[in-house]
């Protein structure tokens, strides 16, 4: 993990999920995955955008030409960790794809306009996934 991110997962739980700077308004959470090669837990901050009872998130990596290592973990082990606020729980995460992926994209978009240019510096799809609080 870099120390940007370590950053910033100590600023979210040590505030109940609130973390200043760049992420002030921003809806975020920490998404805990298992490893798809290591088997290894590891710990993303991520932006996300409520969705009735999911909360959905953009594997846009800036707009890498490679989707993040958080992404290769949950299609092998799409069991996770989430933690929104102070709140903590068990989730799948389930790939989103066709019209659905899209407009959901196009929601994130107009709620963080960064991703329209994170879209437009890669040639791949950037994933949608949503985060399924288990028992939902």
């Amino acid at each position: 993990m870099n120390d940007f991110n370590k950053q910033v997962i100590e600023e979210f739980r040590a505030n109940e999920g609130r973390v200043g700077g760049m992420f002030e308004k921003a809806h975020l959470l920490l998404l805990t995955t298992t490893g798809a090669r290591s088997g290894k837990r590891s710990t993303s901050p991520l932006m996300y955008m409520p969705d009735g009872d999911r909360q959905v998130v953009i594997g846009s990596a800036g707009g890498s030409d490679k989707h993040p290592a958080w992404y290769h973990n949950v299609r092998a082990h799409p069991k996770v960790t989430v933690e929104v606020g102070s709140d903590t729980f068990e989730a799948e995460a389930v790939a989103i794809e066709g019209a659905e992926r899209d407009q959901l994209y196009a929601r994130m978009v107009a709620q963080a306009p960064q991703f329209a240019e994170y879209e437009a510096k890669t040639t791949r799809r950037i994933p949608v996934v949503a985060l399924v609080r288990a028992g939902s």
